[in-house]
């Protein structure tokens, strides 16, 4: 097994003690004295604990891959954190409202003009130095008022985390939620996806807690190979620390495509050498010129705008894509599917009126509420409350103002908001759209197809071959502009987060015109990072609430008769997530 623990930010030398084992299905050879600089480390697997039921009742323990297709919601940890250092040092703040975490202190704390009072919940928010002292500027809600205050990292004294309510994957949990050095017990909420050979790990119904215990990799560069060697921390091998008596700076230096974006603007370009080929994107067509030893240029970075679209479908297996603005397909609208009148008031847009037509019937058990027959159209207003009397007994609802169409004529009715029908929307417009015009004249979320393929793309256009897009919002996210030195004028955008490669800079001087992409990449992503896409890149944005039920007072509304017509429903929200960085540890 590997003796020591290395900190992820300690980069060390250590001397292994002879061992062969396999690197990707490749050979390796540490000889006695062969000496390698540890650069990092990450998690490789997790490993769940649980305690079975009917015929396997007792512990059971299996390994889940990152990409576990389920949410969990965690159990706060009952050890204590003996000091704020054990905190600063044991969980990273990130720079948005997902990276603070929050604690309590059994016992009241007095800071100055601040008392914080025995378990109140104290926000840690961000550390910084002031003549030399490391502070963290924490909050505290009190009286309804937020109060700002700083804590010295030296402060002794016990700190519980606070319970959290959020849901998250399992790679979110290992990245972002399990203390360095630490277990975590965490509680299956629901699975995203059909894999049988994943899902059906657990029991049916399972309820119980899960204790999750990472198994880590240790990223490593030896001194005559310019790549970067993967070890898992349970391989039986002995180590020696020689950081002190080593000369680290003839071993080569990695950097991820996330060290090269934290680069400040005036550094760009920088000419660097891949020692580990891109990985990550489904499309690696678009990465093929991106070999091992190759160079590249890095020319800037940018936060570039894609638009998140959806392929509609009623399986669990749809493809999603972010497609830059730079497309040049033409899209022609498509219907949409709204399943109640709630629906339809979300859906409507100040820009036109929304046009549909009933794919169900509702026989209305109130004379000024409209019933239904399946074919009427309707034009939908605006959402407004009605005075309902039903045996003596007054309720006020929400309702749908709209207009039905018969012939030439207009009929104002009032659709309860709670109706559970069906319509479908009829678009008139048979105008082409680029992508930035749809996204200037019509609000998200709403259905296209392409009708004009774009011959610039890299291969084939895989959004031409999809027979329902739905386009759901305008994300902006992190991305490098690359190129090879040999062909300087073909220029691709690399996503920062979704794409792991790691260089070597390489001390070059290289021109650097004017660069912008060169060739469109529609960049399909998985189901996993689409979660993660929109949970992140858009925190701030709420849900919309609940539709209204019918009223208790309300007779029951007799059964409708449904028929089936082409469309899907809107794609459903992720739910939202609190976010925190985690830093591994051995």
């Amino acid at each position: 097994m590997l003796k020591h623990q290395w900190r992820f930010e300690e980069k060390q030398s250590v001397t292994f003690i002879s061992s062969v084992y396999e690197l990707f299905g490749n050979e390796c050879c540490l000889p006695t004295g062969e000496e390698i600089k540890v650069t990092g480390m990450k998690i490789h697997k997790v490993t769940a604990s649980f305690h079975g039921s009917g015929d396997n009742q007792g512990l059971q323990t299996i390994d889940l891959p990152l990409d576990f297709p389920g949410f969990f919601q965690i159990e706060a940890d009952t050890a204590p954190y003996l000091s704020v250092e054990e905190i600063v040092s044991t969980i990273p703040f990130g720079p948005t409202r997902f990276g603070h975490p929050c604690f309590y202190s059994p016992k009241d704390i007095k800071l100055g003009k601040i008392t914080v009072k025995t378990g109140e919940k104290i926000m840690f928010n961000s550390v910084e130095e002031v003549d030399g002292v490391l502070y963290v500027n924490c909050g505290v809600l009190q009286n309804t008022q937020n109060h700002s205050f700083p804590i010295a990292v030296s402060y002794k004294g016990e700190f519980y985390e606070c319970e959290d309510d959020q849901v998250y994957t399992l790679k979110e949990i290992v990245e972002r939620k399990i203390p360095r050095s630490r277990k975590r017990t965490v509680f299956l909420h629901n699975l995203v996806n059909t894999y049988e050979n994943v899902t059906k790990v657990f029991p049916d119904n399972f309820k119980g807690p899960i204790v999750l215990s990472p198994v880590y990799e240790v990223q490593a560069v030896m001194r005559f190979r310019k790549d970067i060697v993967h070890i898992l921390s349970d391989l039986d091998i002995e180590v020696k620390d020689v950081t002190e008596h080593c000369d680290v700076n003839c071993f080569v230096q990695p950097f991820s495509l996330l060290d090269i974006f934290e680069r400040t603007s005036k550094e760009f370009p920088m000419v660097a050498e891949i020692i580990e080929e891109p990985i990550g994107c489904p499309c690696q067509q678009a990465y093929n010129e991106f070999k091992h030893g190759s160079e590249i240029v890095f020319h800037r970075k940018v936060q570039a705008q894609r638009t998140l679209a959806s392929e509609i479908r009623s399986d669990s297996s749809k493809k999603h894509f972010l497609i830059p603005r730079s497309y040049k397909g033409k899209f022609k609208r498509r219907p949409r599917a709204f399943p109640t009148a709630y629906d339809l008031e979300i859906g409507k847009s100040t820009n036109e009126p929304l046009h549909v037509v009933a794919t169900k019937a509702y026989d209305s058990v109130h004379e000024r509420l409209s019933s239904i027959l399946v074919g009427d159209q309707f034009l939908v207003l605006q959402r407004q409350t009605l005075d309902i009397e039903n045996e003596g007994n007054k309720t006020v609802i929400d309702v749908l103002q709209c207009e039905k169409i018969g012939g030439n004529t207009y009929e104002k009715s009032l659709l309860p908001m709670y109706i559970e029908g069906g319509f479908v929307e009829v678009i008139h417009d048979k105008k082409q759209y680029s992508l930035s015009e749809l996204c200037k004249t019509i609000q998200f979320p709403f259905n296209v197809k392409v009708s004009v393929r774009d011959l610039n793309t890299v291969g084939e256009d895989v959004l031409a071959a999809i027979p329902c897009l739905q386009l759901e919002e305008e994300i902006t996210d992190a991305y490098l502009l690359v190129s090879v030195v040999d062909k300087p004028k073909e220029v691709w955008e690399i996503p920062v987060n979704r794409v792991s490669m790691s260089v070597q800079l390489v001390n070059k001087v290289v021109e650097e015109p004017a660069v912008s992409p060169s060739r469109t990449h529609v960049e399909e992503i998985t189901e996993e990072q689409y979660y993660m896409v929109r949970r992140y890149e858009n925190p701030a944005k709420q849900p919309p609430p609940r539709p209204p039920k019918m009223p208790m007072q309300m007779p029951t509304k007799p059964t409708c008769l449904s028929v089936s017509v082409p469309g899907v429903l809107n794609a459903p929200k992720p739910p939202k997530v609190r976010q925190t960085v985690l830093v591994c540890n051995g």
